[in-house]
């Protein structure tokens, strides 16, 4: 007692595996849809049984298949395509194990489906992660359809389409379309093979803003492509991304992670300096919505590239801060970059005007350094120092400030403070987010500006 489900492919015979073929011309009885036995035809036995029933009988073929099986004859259940891919075997499997049909034994043979040998007639559409849905209501709810399609649509999937339309189910293949194109872009390819490998076949590529779903029967299968989809002659290419590898060496993973970001904050209504300072940022700390903090006076970066690459000085509050600045920058301008934190009179005027060593060896910089850049990444004291010296110190005169301390105690007034500064540039991050690492990408910001362009169309 034996049920063998078998896919007979897509229609063509050459396209129909031997081992389905040897196990047709085994077969005491056949049973299927009356369509499909046009396609073995040529191969079935002289005395055995052919069984055709119509569309929406699958459940009946599945029990005459056990029936039959029991009278000890060796049973051939016949489908297009796949016999596991929206085909009979899952019926057949499930009336068997319900009924409890423990002495039937089973077996499933494979075929090409429809939507790889519409993939071979395209080309390779198929190059990369794909998935297939089946539009048909009849067995599964078209909320559930439709879940289910969103998914795809937001997973960028290469999307195969069964049972696309009917007479009676002809507005859900329009509704798919309109859930794609709010995920995909109107010039997504799209192919419609119709009876693939068929004497009837058509194949026809659009897009998904030009695809009609009037041109598309039950006959058909839809696929859809992926964001890398492109049309080569009358091919679709979906990339593997040989071509493209992933980026292994420093550099590379660098750039590709600029690309990733400043591809996020583009249309931000900011100049390509600041945007490119705001990459730097977020590069440095992982959180795309750090631009929501960024705020910085006119021209301020460009400014600062100027400074820089004439040799000009930078001094820091801690030395994180001068660790993280970029040294072969440093070594291509001859920048020296001054940190007085640890510096013994420093530590002598902390002590003796009960300051913190950070402010101390900030107001011991002005005193040697009243030029430079001054970069602020901890201390909100070190800040404030600066702010004092700016308003009552004519001879301070700083190339502008970096003010981003990080933490709770003084450091929102000490931004604010710089903010509203005269006569000087300034960059802050508002709110308590900062850090060594924060102000130092800033700085790294205005020494590599021309290549913001490499990202940045001016």
């Amino acid at each position: 007692m034996k049920i063998t489900v078998a896919g007979l492919g897509p229609g063509d015979i050459n396209y129909m595996l031997p081992v389905v073929k040897n196990a047709l011309q085994k077969a005491d009885v056949v049973i299927g849809y009356d369509y499909y036995f046009q396609f073995g035809q040529t191969l079935f036995k002289e005395d055995a049984e052919l069984i055709s029933m119509p569309l929406g009988k699958e459940e009946a073929r599945a029990h005459k298949a056990v029936e039959k099986a029991q009278e000890d004859k060796y049973v051939v259940v016949i489908g297009s395509g796949d016999a596991s891919i929206y085909a009979m075997a899952a019926i057949v499997y499930e009336v068997v194990s319900k009924e409890n049909q423990n002495d039937i034994e089973l077996e499933t043979l494979p075929g090409v489906s429809a939507f790889l040998a519409a993939g071979s007639k395209l080309g390779a559409p198929l190059g990369h992660d794909f998935c297939c849905i089946s539009l048909s209501d009849l067995m599964t709810p078209w909320n559930k359809i439709e879940q289910r399609i969103k998914a795809a649509a937001m997973g960028d999937f290469v999307t195969s389409l069964y049972n696309p339309k009917s007479k009676k189910r002809h507005w859900q293949l329009g509704k798919l379309q309109k859930i794609f194109l709010e995920e995909r872009a109107p010039s997504t390819p799209v192919a419609i093979v119709r009876h693939v490998t068929r004497p009837e076949e058509e194949i026809k590529i659009t897009t998904l803003g030009e695809f009609n779903p009037e041109d598309v029967d039950m006959f058909c299968l839809v696929m859809i492509g992926n964001s890398q989809t492109y049309q080569f002659k009358n091919y679709l290419v979906t990339p593997r991304g040989y071509l493209n590898r992933k980026p292994h060496t420093g550099k590379e993973i660098q750039q590709e992670s600029f690309r990733i970001v400043t591809e996020h904050i583009k249309e931000l209504p900011f100049s390509i300096a600041n945007k490119w300072a705001i990459t730097r940022v977020i590069h440095t700390t992982g959180i795309l919505e750090d631009f929501n903090h960024y705020s910085a006076s006119p021209q301020v970066i460009e400014k600062w590239h100027t400074h820089l690459k004439n040799g000009g000085e930078i001094v820091t509050d801690v030395t994180m801060v001068q660790a993280g600045i970029t040294k072969a920058f440093i070594k291509e301008y001859g920048n020296q970059v001054h940190c007085l934190l640890n510096d013994e009179d420093a530590q002598e005027l902390a002590k003796s005007e009960n300051i913190t060593r950070s402010q101390a060896g900030i107001r011991k910089a002005i005193e040697k350094h009243p030029n430079a850049l001054y970069v602020v990444g901890n201390a909100p004291t070190a800040l404030f120092e600066i702010v004092d010296q700016i308003r009552d110190n004519d001879n301070f005169k700083p190339a502008g400030v970096v003010g981003v301390p990080v933490g709770f105690v003084n450091v929102l007034e000490a931004k604010e403070q710089l903010s509203q500064a005269k006569n000087t540039n300034w960059v802050i991050i508002e709110g308590n987010r900062g850090g060594s690492n924060v102000a130092a990408a800033i700085v790294n910001a205005a020494f590599t500006l021309p290549e913001a362009l490499t990202y940045f169309k001016s």
